[in-house]
């Protein structure tokens, strides 16, 4: 176990692309060459800007954010397959800027599952553990010598008995700590009977616990996990979520999981940290990052159905208003808008925060465009009467009867609003 440390870490890449230079007239007179030219033009693409984050020792963290916010690339640079541009990664109390994968005292788990089909699953979880001479465990000096001094006569039985059938193979005093290792590791994944197969006849979740299993034997430092649910069904996502946590909980492993899907964020991390655009909006425990976001792109990414937004005029000292309805806020918005100069703001409000009222001049008239109704609650899609580019998602009660073309009134629960600036999208804090 260890603490991962990430220091003003940026990330960028260099993309060569041709640009065709068009002689003009007036210059072709004093060129020798009066043809197009062409010269490669080096653009530099950032990927990563100014990345701080520390990773507490046996901590849970999820990174979540949309496809392309450098969520991954931030995990291979922790993995050592991708080189800084800048910045210092230290994991437990070695700096690891210029030590190869292999020497970082890391396990990644892929979304591929990446296991060598030739290898029946024993092989798989040992192979890491056979390549490193080590039985889950750093090596240590003692280790070595007794490596080194490994008897010519061992070897050869090994080599020798590697045929026969097993009760009659010399096992090594290494390979029985790798075979104990092994199993342990199965037994805590609850896959011991399939260590004789081949991965092509693993399903799917069978796949993903070896995958694991083969993460967990090293007893590395940290874990590394690289959107590793995504290819299972939803029912088996749910399972597995939970074994992971459970895992993680009894091995007390630092652990850095990347995904985009915020559900599992929200279940699974101790913390979370949502990127967009390369950089580290928030980073906070799950229900901070629910219920306090830090601006409009986490209120939007965090929740499903993710929160409304509506822009409107401000009024001082507690007054919103748009053409439709005026809103009072309450007593406790008075201090943190009284240094807001901006004459509108855009009101955050969760689908399940609206309500079914009476025509009021605080209420909201809608009219439903689709219906999703899924047994224990219902979602409406609809569109602000007064402005038809203005959807909104409610959840209403199940037993609530809902028709697509529907005229309805809402209201706002003005205690579970959210307030943004227009202009930067900041989320005004209630202090």
């Amino acid at each position: 176990m260890a603490q991962v440390v990430i220091e003003n870490v940026y990330k960028s890449y260099s993309r060569g692309q041709e640009v065709r230079d068009d002689i003009s007239e007036a210059v072709s007179k004093k060129a020798v060459d009066k043809d197009t030219k062409s010269q490669s033009v080096t653009k530099q693409v950032s990927v990563l800007r100014d990345i701080n984050l520390t990773v507490n020792d046996g901590e849970f963290l999820v990174l979540v954010g949309p496809s392309g916010c450098g969520k991954s690339t931030l995990l291979r640079l922790l993995a050592g397959l991708e080189e800084l541009t800048g910045g210092k990664i230290t994991i437990g109390d070695r700096l690891v800027n210029d030590l190869p994968p292999k020497a970082r005292d890391i396990a990644m788990v892929f979304q591929n599952y990446a296991l060598y089909p030739h290898l029946n699953i024993y092989d798989n979880i040992a192979f890491g553990l056979r390549r490193n001479s080590r039985s889950g465990e750093q090596k240590d000096q003692e280790t070595e010598q007794k490596q080194a001094s490994s008897s010519f006569l061992e070897s050869a039985l090994t080599v020798t008995t590697r045929y026969l059938p097993h009760s009659l193979k010399y096992i090594s005093a290494q390979e029985k700590e790798i075979r104990n290792r092994v199993r342990y590791v199965a037994s805590l994944l609850q896959i011991e009977p399939l260590l004789e197969r081949l991965p092509k006849e693993l399903s799917g979740g069978q796949k993903q616990r070896v995958a694991l299993g083969r993460a967990i034997a090293r007893a590395p430092q940290v874990f590394l996990m690289d959107e590793p649910l995504s290819n299972l069904d939803a029912k088996l996502r749910t399972q597995t979520r939970a074994q992971i946590v459970k895992l993680q909980r009894q091995l007390k492993t630092t652990t850095i999981y990347v995904t985009h899907d915020q559900t599992e964020a929200m279940t699974m991390g101790d913390r979370i940290a949502v990127m967009n655009n390369g950089q580290i909006q928030q980073i906070a425990p799950p229900l901070e990052i629910y219920q306090q976001p830090a601006n409009r792109f986490v209120a939007e990414f965090i929740g499903s159905p993710p929160m409304n937004f509506l822009t409107m005029d401000f009024v001082a000292p507690l007054t919103l208003t748009n053409q439709q309805f005026t809103l009072e806020l309450p007593e406790i918005w008075r201090k943190p808008l009284q240094s807001i100069p901006a004459s509108s703001l855009t009101l955050g409000i969760r689908p399940q925060h609206l309500t079914l009222v009476k025509e009021s001049h605080s209420s909201l008239q809608i009219e439903v465009d689709l219906v999703e109704a899924l047994g224990n609650e219902t979602y409406i899609s609809a569109h602000l009467v007064t402005e038809p580019n203005t959807i909104l998602t409610v959840s209403l009660p199940p037993e609530q009867s809902v028709s697509i073309g529907d005229r309805l009134w809402l209201a706002v629960e003005l205690d579970k609003v959210h307030l943004f600036t227009v202009e930067s999208g900041r989320a005004i804090a209630i202090k």
